[in-house]
């Protein structure tokens, strides 16, 4: 099970103009990502993703060419599955043996960022590999399924206050959803604009329904608190990204400025991120993402974190199908764990890049059973919408 070889594209995926939306991120136009294929001698194929761009879009040809010239080449001969070592191999580079001789990390200067998403992807794919060499879903490989189908939540919400009741009900009869989140923050303009619009879902869908909020961290602090006390009486289930990732005594400033759960990390990097999350006392959720926070093995471990702080888990899974079935698999293996996020805007990198169906039932995913990652690239529908470097 040596790796033979380990190619990656950048995937772009144009939306059609009906099914576009707007948010702080301008209007989305594509899917992109960075999708990883990893080889081994005997013939297993594993699948990764990494990101590094905003939202759904963005550019992925540093991070392409990263993997295809960077980190391909100290993976082939490998085992692939050494998983834990070649994750530390990568993230210490250079001084990955005398970090193994000392016991302690020994990062590189790039320890984060663009690094830690090549990292991921590799971690993603090794995880696939490992699975289907021994015909077992993932899940079971990281401890074992807690359940057989997670509460998920409905993920969209840009619509503006008379409207919004309208799209969110809509998201409600596609899929039972017990659970929506709606976009709030600068692509509102001022605090009380997104209040209005939170008051107006919250109308529309009823008092049963959980409703979370995103800002995409694109209020100041003191706009964040603001934005709190206008919607004190909505019963929030969470505020997600109130402030930059950068601002984390800001974030706990938020937290501590009302009574709604905050929640945050789909821009952080590593386990020890989130430590600092977690002793700051700045958020209530982690939200790793698997494709950017280090992968499979990072987002277990940052879970841990969560039930070591008496805190919850619910992985960002705004995603392509490697990372969105890598999500499914931590949330069906970590204790942390409590909801799924599922997309519903338009997501061709899920929904047409890979041969199964995905959709949520009663507001709930079922966990995959198959060997691996548990789903089957389109590699025609891959090949044709990779970019030519």
């Amino acid at each position: 099970m040596r790796i033979k070889s380990v190619r990656a594209w950048w995937v772009r995926i144009p939306i059609e103009a009906s099914r576009q939306h707007r948010s702080d991120f301008g209007q989305v136009q594509t899917f992109d990502a960075a999708i990883l294929r990893i080889e081994t001698d005997d013939g297993l194929v594993g699948w990764g993703e990494g990101k590094n761009a905003a939202g759904s879009a963005g550019d992925y040809g540093a991070l392409v060419h990263m993997l295809n010239h960077e980190v391909g080449p100290q993976l082939v001969g490998l085992h692939a599955g050494d998983i834990g070592v070649i994750w530390e191999m990568l993230y210490n580079g250079v001084r990955s043996g005398l970090a193994v001789k000392e016991g302690h990390a020994m990062p590189q200067i790039s320890r984060r960022g663009m690094t830690v998403a090549a990292i991921s992807a590799v971690d993603i794919a090794l995880w696939d590999i490992l699975g289907k060499s021994l015909g077992m879903p993932v899940w079971r490989l990281l401890g074992g399924r807690k359940l057989d189908r997670m509460p998920a939540y409905a993920s969209g919400g840009w619509a503006s206050a008379d409207k919004v009741g309208e799209q969110l009900r809509g998201y409600i009869a596609v899929g039972g959803f017990k659970a929506l989140k709606m976009r709030v923050g600068a692509m509102d303009g001022a605090p009380h604009v997104s209040a209005a619009r939170v008051r107006a879902a919250r109308a529309a869908i009823g008092p049963e329904v959980e409703l979370a909020v995103d800002a995409h961290g694109t209020y100041t602090v003191a706009d964040a608190r603001r934005f709190i006390q206008m919607v004190d009486d909505c019963d929030l289930a969470w505020f997600e990204e109130p402030v930059i990732a950068d601002d984390k005594p800001g974030m706990a400033e938020v937290r501590s400025a009302g009574n709604v759960p905050i929640s945050a990390g789909e821009s952080e990097a590593t386990r020890y991120a989130f430590r600092d999350l977690a002793m700051l006392r700045a958020a209530d959720i982690f939200q790793p993402d698997p494709a950017f926070c280090g992968g499979i093995s990072e987002a277990m471990k940052i879970g841990t974190i969560a039930s070591a702080f008496n805190l919850r888990l619910a992985p960002h899974l705004w995603a392509g199908a490697p990372c969105f079935f890598a999500g499914l698999h931590i949330c069906a293996a970590s204790p942390a764990s409590f909801t799924v996020e599922y997309s519903l805007g338009a997501n061709p990198m899920i929904h047409d890049l890979i041969e199964e169906k995905v959709e949520a039932r009663d507001g709930m995913m079922e966990i995959p059973e198959k060997p691996g990652l548990g789903f089957t690239i389109s590699q025609k529908f891959l090949e044709a919408h990779a970019q030519v470097p």
